[in-house]
């Protein structure tokens, strides 16, 4: 299965979009006093939606359809819904050997972090380390899927991009209010970022060589999974926890109605 040059650059810079948009969430912490967490409640939750429904609606029965190509029905769905807990697997692995201080998935309230002292620094350090790693299957999810098609790929990028904006808030926090300067915060929170496109650099490295219809299919799955487990695990508690109620829930249902007629369009 041939993919063409300009398909996988389109992926690649996409997926460094997604990854990037942790700068976002610094620039935030300088031009605002205060973070607006109705906005980030409506935008997490609405990003979860997208995430949720791609992942139930169009990658894994999309999955499936096509490993049924190769395998009988029954085979087919075994094969997918192991790909889809292998995906929750891996990811879930890398959150349990994060420890929790660290952990990006962990909410950390952003007056929480403003409060710590003393080890401020080493707080963004470390969180911005474990977003790096969490992030890197993260862009090899972006990567997969933008090579499906741009239909899938471009809400799954927003997606993807609106939750990184929490995570550079939560790493330029803390190493603002220790070291004063901006210019480290910044940089700080934009490099976590960069493991997204790392991972879609060692997805075109090691996979493409290898692309076939089945191990499309595979990743599909395995992107399914570990959206749904970053949605339930992070997101979706996330946009609660700002305490707006009604706010995360519209954001998850609009999120969901602007995939599903999204995928209608195309």
């Amino acid at each position: 299965m041939d993919i063409d040059l300009s398909t996988v650059l389109i992926a690649l810079g996409l997926t460094a979009i997604a990854g990037l948009s942790t700068g976002i969430g610094s620039l935030m912490v300088f031009l605002a006093k205060a973070s607006n967490t109705k906005f980030l409640s409506l935008a997490l939750g609405l990003s979860g939606g997208v995430m949720v429904y791609v992942s139930f609606m169009d990658l894994l029965p999309g999955s499936v359809i096509s490993l049924s190509d190769i395998f009988s029905p029954k085979m087919a769905s075994l094969i997918a819904i192991l790909a889809f807990f292998a995906g929750i697997t891996m990811i879930a692995l890398i959150d349990f050997f994060i420890p929790e201080d660290e952990n990006p998935h962990e909410t950390h309230a952003f007056e929480n972090i403003e409060k710590k002292d003393g080890s401020m620094k080493r707080t963004g350090v470390m969180l911005a380390f474990a977003i790096g790693i969490h992030n890197f299957p993260e862009g090899l999810a972006t990567f997969a899927s933008a090579l499906g098609g741009l239909d899938v790929a471009l809400p799954i990028v927003v997606a993807i991009a609106i939750h990184n904006i929490p995570e550079g808030i939560a790493v330029s926090v803390p190493i603002y209010h220790a070291t004063g300067s901006k210019k480290k915060a910044f940089a700080y929170s934009f490099l976590s970022g960069l493991s997204e496109p790392v991972g879609a650099a060692f997805g075109a490295l090691f996979l493409l060589p290898f692309w076939s219809p089945a191990i499309s299919a595979l990743l599909l799955s395995f992107v399914a999974g570990i959206m749904v487990y970053i949605s339930f695990d992070e997101l979706l508690p996330s946009s609660e926890r700002y305490g707006h109620h009604h706010y995360a829930i519209s954001g998850v249902i609009t999120g969901m109605a602007i995939m599903a007629f999204g995928l209608l369009l195309f």
